[in-house]
């Protein structure tokens, strides 16, 4: 009898799982919770007023780093922090003025890891190009000047490079300063900082600084009339790496709890404005998908993992040291957020240069259910820089794609703050961040 028994026992069939509701009930749902929600845009404004900018190595980054641990767990994630070593730069005070033909003051900032000019500053005839190419063209004309580079704003992904690379090119032909004109369509005479590569080589590097717009197409007219000399200061200075972390939110999959889908903003900003945009904004996006994500009556199947990456803005050193930690991870997805507030328009899809098509096909119900909210546009394009890595462990790689038409004037400015978010578009970012989270952690 009791032989009986144990087998009865063991051949009783497991309890089936309860099927997921389908797509349109769940998008219905987080899109509805989030549409009414103030949560990600009050979070956002704690975070700007009272943390602030939150430059690498910084006090206010710290503090951001216990802002982002508190809000998770208030939102029932399980958290944790993963140590990250991150490299420390200082601004200091920066002046610039033209000295002749007239003489007018310029309004500029620092690029991230100038080195500073010596005590009194540079004085110097200013060289202005347009490309690269110009710049190989001139090179016998750039030994003890000052090199501007004004070029206009095509895009971000373009453009950027003159201030990535533009200093280290300029100093190779032996400038003794570079200026860059602001990476940005429009200005009200606000410079945009941003980061400049440091030589990997042991090269020399130069003090180097962005130009807003007005002084960038001043300088290259006054320039076409005759020589300019420009006098320049930058107190900046490099420090000991500091200790710094990514912070780590976790909601546990319901069937297959060890594929992660990642989703992905950094908690880091420059030490100008309060970091309102870029990417206080992703960050909330993020935690709220993922906090309404967590009050559904179902979890997805696949573990959604929020990732607070650091050191975004000044060298990349969260994400790197992420990949590094969790190699063998079985990555299935991951998101990110970092284009600032604007009306969400879709998603960018990668897998880093191999085809996405299939990709797309497979999320085209995604497309459907979010194009009421004005985000159903899929497709092939830059998924984000934290998540990139991921893409070379096999993840499919998911940027938010937003209308940036008032991200770029305000992006790495002083004016990049809190009052520019429109709390409405930060509830829609929320629910299509939500949604794509869900199904691709559901998929």
């Amino acid at each position: 009898m009791w032989v009986w028994m144990a087998i009865a026992v063991a051949k009783k069939p497991a309890p089936a799982l309860p099927e997921p509701p389908p797509l349109d009930d769940v998008a219905g749902r987080l899109i509805g919770a989030a549409l009414v929600s103030t949560t990600a845009y009050d979070d956002l404004r704690e975070l700007c007023d009272t943390v602030g900018h939150r430059l690498a190595g910084s006090p206010g980054l710290e503090k951001a780093i216990v802002w982002g641990q508190d809000k998770l767990r208030r939102d029932g994630l399980s958290v944790h922090t993963e140590p990250v070593t991150v490299p420390v730069w200082k601004r200091g005070a920066a002046a610039a003025s033209i000295l002749s033909p007239i003489e007018r003051p310029l309004n500029l900032l620092a690029l991230g890891g100038s080195p500073p000019t010596p005590a009194g500053g540079v004085t110097a005839e200013v060289v202005v190009v347009s490309s690269f190419d110009e710049l190989t063209a001139r090179a016998a004309e750039v030994k003890g000047r000052i090199v501007l580079f004004d070029v206009p704003f095509t895009n971000y992904g373009e453009t950027v490079a003159y201030r990535g690379r533009g200093p280290l090119e300029a100093a190779r032909l032996g400038a003794v300063a570079a200026l860059v004109r602001s990476v940005s369509p429009v200005s009200l005479d606000t410079p945009h900082t941003g980061m400049t590569r440091r030589p990997e080589d042991g090269a020399p590097t130069v003090p180097s600084a962005a130009l807003t717009l007005e002084g960038a197409t001043q300088l290259h007219r006054l320039a076409d009339r005759g020589p300019v000399r420009v006098h320049l200061e930058l107190g900046s200075s490099v420090a000991a790496d500091a200790q710094s972390a990514n912070v780590i939110g976790e909601l546990r999959g319901r069937t297959r709890p060890d594929e992660v889908v990642v989703l992905g903003c950094h908690l880091d900003s420059w030490d100008v404005g309060q970091g309102a945009q870029d990417d206080g904004a992703g960050c909330v996006i993020a935690m709220q998908a993922a906090a309404l994500i967590g009050r559904m009556p179902m979890l997805p199947k696949r573990t959604l993992r929020v990732v607070l990456y650091t050191n975004e803005e000044s060298g990349l050193k969260g994400a790197e040291a992420y990949d590094l930690a969790h190699q063998a991870d079985v990555h299935y997805a991951a998101i990110e957020a970092d284009t600032g507030s604007g009306q969400p328009l879709g998603f960018h899809f990668s897998r880093g240069d191999a085809p996405v098509a299939a990709d797309l096909a497979a999320f085209a119900d995604v497309a459907r259910v979010l194009a009421p909210l004005g985000a159903g546009v899929l497709d092939e394009g830059h998924s984000g820089a934290d998540i990139g890595g991921l893409a070379d462990l096999g993840a499919l790689t998911v940027g938010l794609y937003q209308d940036t038409t008032n991200y770029w004037p305000i992006h790495h400015t002083d004016a990049d703050t809190f009052d520019k978010v429109d709390p409405t578009l930060l509830a829609h970012n929320v629910a299509a961040m939500a949604v794509m989270a869900w199904a691709l952690a559901e998929e």
